[in-house]
Order: structure tokens, then C-alpha cells, then sequence
């Protein structure tokens, strides 16, 4: 409402100035008888008070009209340019609460500290599995393309607790730290692990020595990009196949096989049942590969007989529609 009523003043005070500009060459050409250009030059310089000559003489009539031009047209310009102003600024912060708004809606979402190579990279990935998401940046030039991109987003120093807070770090389900420093991903991720000690961490880390520290911060993860390369490079060079097998089972969009974690809520109907009595297998036609179970343990291809425990995390091979399927059955009834 506020943005509709500035709009229409900075409309209504364009269309005085266009006004003043039109009667200023109106009387001109009535008062001193020169051509439409000529009255349109002189009105306009003596509105903006621009200083240059004037075309020709002036009579003492045109010189008490030049004065009324000169005077309502500061008036004019001054009030046009103070209503545009009001409305960017407005325009800004109605941008900014909207935005605001929406991360306030957020739950168990993902926050990503960090919009640089990494970070696009991660925004990607969360957005193709419909993740909900929102980077925390202070680079204004990187701000302006997550607008453009459509991401929400909190503009802000990410080591900060109160940015952290306007992210939704108390209902978020995970974070990433891609900071361009490892300082900065030290410090954010015990900003965040002490603002939620239940969030789950993601931390990049360059230096070797970095690791322990980012641990010893709180962080679930610590991820080494030059260690993942240099290993990924290798198991392409050794084994070609396996590695295009995962890949199409994780990225390949066009062929309908995903590779899921999914955890079992203690109150879902699974908890108690064997992998035999459940519908996994043989209704969902999904393959366990293991399980993490609640206790810490790593169970490789289960057997039939392995019982289901809650807080179970089955890593299952199936038809997207059929894992969704699972992902509720795990779920609270």
C-alpha cells in the first residue's frame, strides 16, 4: 500500500515537472514571441538553474516570468527527487522484509555459509533435490546474483551470532562453512554449534592442521576438496566403471535409480519388523547396501533376518517413487 502511494506521488510530481517545462515554453513564446525550441531552452535551462546564457533578450515581463520558472522549478525538481528517493529506499527494505520473511518460515532447512565456487556448487545440489536452503553472504557483488538467482538468502558476516540467527540456525537441520578462510569456517561453525548443538556441520578444510580444529569446533563433517579430488581422479584412472555407475546413480537425472539415505523414526511402523517381514524388498523392490544403526554400527548388505531399530539409517538403491514411499513408511505414523 505505502509503495503504491510513493509510486503515485513520484507519477503526479513527473507530471508537474513535464507541466512546468510545457507552460514555461507556453509563455515564452507568448511573452517574447520566440519559437517553440527556443522557449523549450530557455525553460529548461532555467529550471535546472544550469547557468548559460539566454537566447535572447529578455523583457522585464520575461525576466519576472523567468524568476516564477526558475524558483517553481527547484521546488519541482527537489520534490520528484526526493519522492524517487523515497521510493528505491522503499523498494529496498519491502525487498529486504520480504526476504526476511521467508527465512523466518524455515524449517529444518540448510544453511550455507559462503557463496563462492563451492557454495554455487552446493546450491545447485540442494535445489535439484528440493532442499530448502539459505546462504549467508556479505559480498554485495555475490548478494545481487542470489537475488538474481531467486535464492534466499541473509546478507551478513556469517561468524556473526546474530547472522547466524536470522539465518534460522535454531531450526535448521544442517550447515556448510565454505568461507573464503579457514579462520572464518573455524569460527562459524562454533558460532553455529553453540547457537544449536544439534545441528549437523559441514566444514571445508585446506590445511591439514584445520581439521582438528574445525572437530574440536563441533563440526559433524570436515570435507578436504584437494584429498577428494586427487582421490576421485584416481579412482577414475583405476576404476573407470564404478565410478560411472555412481555417478549415474547419484546425478544422472534422466534414468529413474537413486541412491538414498533414509532414517527410521522409533515410532514407524518398520521399527521391530526384519528385513524379510518388511515391504522393502518385496513390494518397494528397494536394496538395502547398509545400514548405520543407532548404536554406531555399520551393517554391510544385511541379511534378511536383520531387524529394524528407530533412529536406523538405511542406505537403499531403488525407483525414486518407490524410496519417497520408504521415506514415509520410516517416518512417524
Amino acid at each position: 500500500m505505502q509503495e503504491s502511494r510513493t509510486l503515485h506521488q513520484v507519477q503526479v510530481a513527473v507530471g508537474l515537472l513535464v507541466g512546468l517545462v510545457m507552460v514555461g515554453a507556453l509563455g515564452y513564446m507568448l511573452i517574447e514571441g520566440w519559437n517553440f525550441f527556443d522557449a523549450l531552452y530557455m525553460t529548461v535551462i532555467s529550471i535546472t538553474t544550469t547557468g548559460f546564457a539566454e537566447v535572447h533578450p529578455l523583457s522585464h515581463t520575461g525576466r519576472l516570468f523567468t524568476i516564477v520558472v526558475i524558483v517553481l522549478g527547484v521546488v519541482t525538481i527537489a520534490y520528484t527527487g526526493g519522492r524517487i528517493a523515497q521510493l528505491v529506499l522503499e523498494n529496498y527494505l519491502l525487498r529486504r522484509r520480504r526476504m526476511s520473511r521467508k527465512v523466518s518460515n524455515l524449517k529444518n532447512h540448510y544453511i550455507i555459509c559462503g557463496f563462492g565456487r563451492m557454495g554455487k556448487q552446493i546450491c545447485l545440489e540442494l535445489q535439484a533435490n528440493q532442499a530448502p536452503f539459505v546462504v549467508v553472504e556479505n559480498d554485495p557483488a555475490k548478494v545481487d546474483v542470489l537475488r538474481d538467482l531467486g535464492y534466499l538468502y541473509v546478507e551478513g558476516d556469517a561468524t556473526q551470532d546474530e547472522v547466524l540467527a536470522r539465518a534460522g540456525i535454531k531450526q535448521a537441520k544442517g550447515l556448510v562453512a565454505v568461507l573464503p578462510t579457514e579462520a572464518e569456517n573455524v569460527f562459524t561453525t562454533l558460532s553455529a554449534k553453540v547457537l544449536n548443538p544439534e545441528v549437523f556441520i559441514v566444514s571445508r578444510a585446506v590445511e591439514e592442521e584445520t581439521e582438528s580444529k574445525l572437530i574440536k569446533a563441533g563440526a559433524n563433517r570436515v570435507v578436504k576438496p584437494y584429498e577428494i579430488g586427487g582421490h576421485r581422479m584416481a579412482q577414475v584412472l583405476l576404476r573407470p566403471g564404478v565410478v560411472d555407475f555412481i555417478d549415474i546413480i547419484a546425478r544422472e537425472k534422466q534414468i529413474d535409480l537413486q541412491l538414498e539415505e533414509v532414517e527410521v523414526h522409533p515410532e514407524s511402523l518398520l521399527v521391530g519388523m526384519t528385513l524379510a517381514e518388511s515391504p522393502i524388498r518385496k513390494q518397494l523392490n528397494i536394496i538395502i547396501v547398509a545400514i548405520f544403526t543407532s548404536a554406531g554400527k555399520i551393517i554391510y548388505n544385511p541379511q534378511s533376518r536383520t531387524v529394524i531399530h528407530g533412529h536406523d539409517r538405511l542406505i537403499v538403491i531403488g525407483e525414486e517413487k518407490n524410496i519417497q514411499k520408504l521415506v514415509e513408511l520410516a517416518a512417524r505414523p
